[in-house]
């Protein structure tokens, strides 16, 4: 009852939900939070969500496995930051560039899956690296 109490005291004075101080998780290949802005495309989407097929078919329509995200990332980003190996893989044979780097921190592919713990996609990329 106390606490239904200050619910509604502090609903009532105007307090906020949106002005809560939330806790910045770092991505990892096991277990993430994803919270994607509107403003990422489908097929950035479709990586994140590991939907191998329509990142296929996207690519057939011509999407251009380089093209940065309104937040500076690449999809082979994304595909590393979630560990995404098929779809790295395929990005890789479509001409992506792993050595682009973000449009915000200046992060690579590479960096992005050692941040995340993507073990699978890190070796992946520094193979495609070496090649």
């Amino acid at each position: 009852m106390k606490k239904l109490a200050l619910v509604t005291a502090l609903l009532f004075i105007g307090v906020s939900i949106s002005n809560a101080k939330t806790t910045k998780l770092e991505p990892t290949a096991e277990k993430t939070q994803l919270t994607v802005k509107p403003n990422v495309g489908p097929f950035c989407m479709a990586i994140v969500n590991g939907d191998v097929e329509t990142v296929k078919k996207l690519i057939e329509l011509g999407a251009d496995v380089n093209q940065k995200s309104s937040n500076g990332m690449t999809p082979a980003m994304f595909a590393a930051r979630y560990n995404r190996c098929e779809i790295l893989q395929l990005l890789i044979a479509k001409g992506a560039d792993l050595k682009v780097k973000d449009s915000k921190f200046g992060r690579t592919a590479l960096k992005y899956a050692e941040l995340s713990k993507a073990t699978k996609a890190h070796k992946i990329i520094k193979e495609a690296l070496r090649a």
